[in-house]
């Protein structure tokens, strides 16, 4: 077969890539298969954290999963992935608490790997795939995907031309523009109705003490509130920089590394927008573009106590009298609510008050509101069968799909899109 011929070309490296590429391996050993990312190591969430849940419904899309579909592939992804799980405690009391304020609290199998650590992780699983014979490409852009009567084609650099049998776009969430362009060039109807908006919180582990309990508690509240994310121990805010603008994030390093005795999660709101606005991806763009202009070219951060006063806060009010910790993402001290929707921020301050009752001291008046945090996982393709196949020779999967919000899920998608390759070909 010819170097520019392959059974199977994947795009991208991140987690539903590994999936697909793993079980593809494992059953059909002779294809011939490329994966190709544009990135120097597999990038998202695998890199960043690595924090991993394996009970359904997080991290999949529910439209797409059913609990039976997911618990028959979550010990696939353990199995491979080898997570060492996290131990938690008192659940029933904060379950309890929940309850009474009308909130939900998801009892999840957790793992974390951790910043620092992520990397070895990454490097094993690719050293396995480069075992099982599959040749990656890292640094190279794919940059046009079409589709002919005998197969898929891909461009490389906008020059050079591989050719396969099937090809699966697996770009994660940055690579929703690249999703996109390619949906539309061939006719794949879509959807992007969906943006999740909200904020990061950053606060001493002192004061959000369930973390020593649960590392990552999921707690879904009234208007389509939830946490996400959450970091402790040696735990920071970082920026995720965009063509135009800069998002917040949250990070953790392994349990190696000394704590810095600080908490972060993310507080998101999930908005569906109807007819006649119907972009989430442009309304994503267009709050982070505000978030920079305001910010002077920065994200916003603003402490609880000035939120409360209904003031704006300035560099002088983080000082040791009243701000007990410095930010791990020193921005622009400003007011949240000059650049957050009014309805948006009304809906997470209220999620924010019941988890202060739930967990009292989460909203110390030193505690820092970072915005903007947004997720623009939407894009969702017109699948015409259960594998998340777009066309005779297309799948798409993963978070950038739509088919997945997580490492697990996104891993679990490329097990479905490999499932039905295989069966395709017996």
């Amino acid at each position: 077969m010819a170097s520019d011929q392959y059974d199977v070309i994947i795009i991208g490296t991140g987690p539903a890539a590994l999936g697909a590429a793993f079980h593809l391996t494992g059953k059909l050993p002779s294809l011939s298969i490329l994966m190709i990312d544009k990135a120097a190591i597999c990038s998202g969430g695998l890199l960043n954290d690595c924090k991993q849940n394996y009970s359904y419904p997080i991290g999949f899309a529910e439209e797409y999963w059913t609990r039976e579909e997911a618990e028959r592939l979550l010990p696939l992804v353990e199995e491979r992935l080898k997570p060492t799980l996290k131990m938690q405690k008192n659940l029933e009391t904060y379950r309890r608490r929940a309850e009474r304020v009308g909130a939900v609290l998801y009892d999840v199998r957790q793992a974390h790997v951790g910043t620092d650590q992520s990397k070895f992780l990454i490097q094993r699983l690719m050293d396995e795939l480069a075992g099982r014979g599959v040749r990656i490409l890292l640094e190279r852009e794919v940059t046009d995907v079409r589709e002919g009567a005998g197969g898929a084609e891909i461009t490389i650099g906008g020059t050079e031309s591989l050719r396969a049998d099937t090809v699966i776009v697996a770009p994660g969430r940055r690579g929703f523009d690249f999703l996109r362009r390619i949906m539309e060039q061939l006719g794949i109807p879509y959807i992007d109705n969906i943006v999740d908006v909200g904020i990061r919180v950053e606060t001493r582990l002192d004061n959000y003490p369930i973390v020593r309990d649960y590392y990552d508690p999921k707690f879904y509240f009234p208007e389509r509130v939830r946490t996400f994310c959450t970091n402790s121990g040696h735990a920071r805010v970082v920026l995720e920089h965009y063509e135009d603008f800069s998002l917040v994030n949250g990070h953790a390093l392994s349990e190696k590394k000394s704590s810095n005795d600080l908490a972060n999660f993310a507080l998101l709101k999930t908005i569906g927008l109807k007819d006649p606005v119907r972009s989430g991806h442009q309304m994503a763009l267009f709050l982070g573009r505000l978030a920079h202009e305001i910010g002077g070219g920065r994200p916003i951060m603003q402490r609880v106590g000035d939120f409360r006063m209904g003031k704006r806060s300035t560099a002088e009010t983080f000082n040791d009298d009243l701000y007990s910790f410095r930010p791990t993402c020193p921005v622009t001290a400003g007011d949240l609510g000059l650049a957050v929707p009014a309805k948006i921020m009304r809906h997470i301050w209220a999620a924010l008050k019941k988890l202060d009752t739930i967990v009292p001291g989460v909203l110390h008046p030193s505690t820092i509101m970072y915005y903007p945090e947004i997720k623009m996982y939407a894009n969702k393709p017109s699948f015409i069968d259960t594998h998340f196949r777009v066309s005779p020779h297309l799948y798409m999967i993963g978070d950038g799909a739509g088919t997945s919000r997580g490492i697990t899920g996104a891993w679990a998608s490329g097990i479905r899109a490999a499932e039905g390759i295989v069966q395709a070909r017996k």
